[in-house]
């Protein structure tokens, strides 16, 4: 397991990236999964940045774990922001027209869509998502 704690502000998007990134191209990770992860941990801690402290700012750690059989990176973001599930939003139709659609939902939408599991607990007043992406 790898931890980073930092503090949630999108100037940081870089650095958050830089570490997910360095432990992928440690376990030889595809691109195409490399790709995927990356694009869901931006939309993930972007809206850390944006919403969790808001007006404020506070931190957000992200863990790293590593597990076999199948090969698979699970990263945990925690953060002690206002209680926010962003599994619990119903996800966006995308068969509409854009102009058609609700704002928001579709960044969190994507994550479901391109991780193998995605979970959100509220536990000791943080707010605590996981993903899990297989190398397959």
């Amino acid at each position: 397991m790898s931890e980073m704690v930092i503090e949630a502000k999108t100037e940081n998007l870089h650095k958050v990236l830089q570490f997910v990134d360095e432990q992928l191209e440690s376990l030889d990770c595809p691109m195409k999964v490399q790709m995927q992860v990356d694009i869901a941990v931006e939309e993930i801690f972007v809206n850390i940045a944006h919403y969790a402290y808001k007006p404020g700012v506070g931190s957000a750690t992200i863990r790293t774990e590593v597990h076999e059989d199948p090969l698979s990176i699970e990263l945990i973001f925690i953060d002690g922001g206002v209680p926010y599930d962003p599994l619990a939003k119903e996800d966006p139709d995308v068969s509409l027209p854009a102009d058609q659609r609700q704002i928001g939902g579709l960044g969190i939408f994507m994550v479901k869509k391109s991780m193998d599991s995605v979970e959100y607990e509220y536990k000791d007043g943080h707010n605590i998502l996981r993903i899990k992406k297989n190398f397959q």
